[in-house]
């Protein structure tokens, strides 16, 4: 059995993103996922009615791009949030596409710790997302067996 560790180090100053262009389905799986039936985000009478003027997606959705680059681009396979500190600072709507990025503020070196500094952005430049997080590593391993 051949055993390989997946667990990178990362470094202060390291970034990484993803985008993903949400659509309707994203707010019905959300929907399903988390039971959030706010009107804001089906109700087009109510959301236009409201500050936002039209649908928008749940803040969840707008979170969860963060969630996919830590997993898989930063720090990568095996890291879970142990805090997050973030502001919502403008609204998602379907159709528009979103960049979350992280970028290393800290890396301990006694532990898999690492701190970031999250954005999500909208594709017009707008940041909708600030803040901040940390994260823990777990070495996983896999066996190729043959």
């Amino acid at each position: 059995m051949n055993t390989t560790s997946t667990r990178m180090t990362p470094f202060v100053g390291q970034t990484a993103e993803l985008s993903h262009t949400v659509g309707d389905n994203d707010i019905a799986l959300f929907t399903q996922l988390s039971g959030d039936r706010n009107p804001l985000h089906y109700d087009h009478a109510a959301a236009k009615a409201s500050r936002f003027g039209e649908i928008v997606v749940q803040g969840g959705i707008t979170s969860a791009i963060l969630n996919a680059v830590v997993a898989e681009e930063l720090p990568g396979p095996g890291t879970v949030f142990l805090n997050v500190y973030w502001t919502f600072t403008a609204p998602v709507r379907p159709g528009d596409t979103i960049t979350g990025r992280v970028e290393v503020t800290s890396a301990r070196t006694d532990k898999p710790i690492t701190e970031l500094k999250t954005t999500v952005t909208r594709d017009d430049g707008t940041i909708v997302l600030d803040g901040t997080a940390v994260c823990y590593t777990m070495d996983l391993t896999s066996s190729n067996e043959r």
